[in-house]
């Protein structure tokens, strides 16, 4: 008994003690704490440098092969290659269905993205008016096309039949902007006109990546 009397004082002290350490917890020089707030912070940076560094790779994967005509090439190539992967399954594949699904999802999008918001409105202010609503207009089917994906039980034939509808719209799109609307636009723009596009249609891209 009178070891647990004497052991209750240095408890109380050691609980005393750690109270009053804890006063100082979340200052940023604080002990232990303090170290555990900066390696907090050291891996919070980390984080997002991580983040921005896989941003550039995504961007500039596609982008850094040449102007802005170039790196929706490579987008369009990219994208194709995703449909053939989808095209490969079978009925049985839906987890695989799925997540290429998410992934064609985001490429359009992020495609989308950079000619919405910066190719057709330059086409539009060139004069090409015409072209740019055209080929706005078709980003809304692709918006229901991957509605219509989404919400279709992809392990039924019906769900490839629609793919396979997809694939032929996107190519004709393809088909119009690399043959016939962007080709003669570059040629109108200035070294200096197609230098800032592309460093724009980058910075929109890099929004998305």
């Amino acid at each position: 008994m009178a070891t647990k009397t004497q052991s209750n004082p240095r408890s109380n002290k050691s609980r005393s003690g750690a109270s009053s350490s804890d006063e100082g917890a979340f200052s940023w020089g604080g002990g232990s704490a303090g170290v555990l707030a900066g390696a907090a912070l050291a891996g919070a940076a980390m984080g997002i440098a991580a983040n921005v560094g896989r941003k550039l790779f995504v961007q500039f994967s596609t982008g850094a092969t040449g102007d802005w005509l170039d790196a929706l090439k490579t987008e369009h190539a990219l994208t194709l290659a995703l449909f053939d992967k989808i095209e490969a399954t079978d009925d049985t594949q839906a987890m695989m269905r799925s997540h290429l699904l998410m992934k064609l999802k985001y490429a359009l999008t992020k495609h989308a993205s950079e000619e919405e918001n910066v190719i057709y409105p330059a086409l539009r202010q060139a004069n090409l008016a015409h072209d740019a609503d055209a080929l706005n207009s078709e980003h809304g089917y692709v918006k229901t096309y991957l509605y219509e994906l989404e919400t279709l039980p992809n392990t039924s034939p019906e769900w490839l039949a629609r793919v396979r509808d997809f694939r032929a719209m996107i190519q004709e799109h393809i088909r119009m902007e690399e043959e016939e609307v962007f080709p003669t636009f570059r040629k109108a723009l200035s070294e200096a006109q197609n230098a800032k596009l592309t460093s724009l249609m980058n910075k929109e891209g890099f929004k998305m990546a």
